[in-house]
């Protein structure tokens, strides 16, 4: 026997929901008639986040603390343009990766001619400085994800960030207790849109992919490889730094707290 069932008829023009859970029920018509046909809805079981530029302004931080660490060589006796070591630095991230550790060891043999332990403590401890002091989530980053818990929705982090630079980020945040999974490159060797570091998530969290939303920043990676499994996508404006037009994804959000108004209407 059909069940009469209120939908929302714009969420089903989502091609998505063709992978969703079905509930048998029926429609009436305007004749009068009810029409038994299959509805397709969706219980947001829980979300699984990017970190960089998702949950944090990574982008900012990683800036403010070169600068500060630029200046520390400097101060410490340095002789080079501040400016052409700053550029030259992100020119190194550009080729060897943003999480490329000797960054500063390179750019003093460059502009030093050889190794200096004073030039590089220097550059460390002020890149830390900078780094803490940088280090805060967007606005309205907590009171979200408590929100997200109250409402029974697991959590979930997907990183291309290793796992010790990942954790320290989580652990300074105030993060760490939140999240019931944390998936990083150490965890697979794989960066996203790989469909690995997705599985182990949803693995982890005993849930399949179409109980899940990804949030991300990164159209090519977080977008694209989430969607491929079959988890419904939400586009991080707010993070974006690549000025992306078409980021295929099936929501976009202007800061973090909209989330929770798609959490809402998957579930109406």
């Amino acid at each position: 026997m059909f069940r009469p069932y209120k939908i929302n008829i714009k969420y089903l023009s989502l091609p998505h929901y063709t992978l969703a859970r079905y509930c048998s029920t029926s429609l009436l018509l305007s004749s009068g008639f009810w029409l038994p046909t299959v509805v397709y809805f969706n219980m947001v079981k829980a979300i699984v986040f990017d970190l960089d530029n998702t949950l944090m302004d990574f982008s900012r931080l990683k800036k403010l603390a070169i600068r500060g660490g630029v200046k520390g060589m400097l101060e410490a006796g340095l002789q080079a343009d501040e400016e052409a070591v700053y550029k030259r630095i992100f020119e190194i991230y550009e080729e060897k990766g943003w999480e490329y550790q000797t960054v500063f060891d390179d750019v003093i043999m460059e502009f030093h001619g050889q190794q200096n332990h004073k030039f590089l403590a220097a550059a460390i401890i002020a890149y830390k400085r900078s780094r803490e002091a940088s280090m805060v989530p967007y606005p309205g980053v907590y009171a979200t994800l408590m929100a997200l818990i109250k409402k029974g929705i697991k959590l979930a982090v997907v990183s291309d960030a290793p796992g010790r630079e990942a954790w320290l980020r989580l652990c300074q945040l105030n993060f760490h207790h939140l999240f019931d999974v944390v998936v990083t490159h150490s965890d697979t060797g794989e960066f996203k849109p790989s469909p690995k570091p997705f599985k182990l998530a949803l693995e982890k969290l005993g849930l399949e992919a179409t109980d899940c939303i990804m949030v991300g920043d990164w159209a090519e990676r977080d977008m694209t490889g989430a969607k491929n499994i079959g988890m419904t996508t939400v586009f991080a404006r707010y993070g974006d730094i690549f000025n992306t037009q078409d980021h295929g994804g099936d929501f976009e959000i202007a800061r973090v707290r909209d989330i929770l108004d798609i959490v809402n209407q998957l579930g109406e």
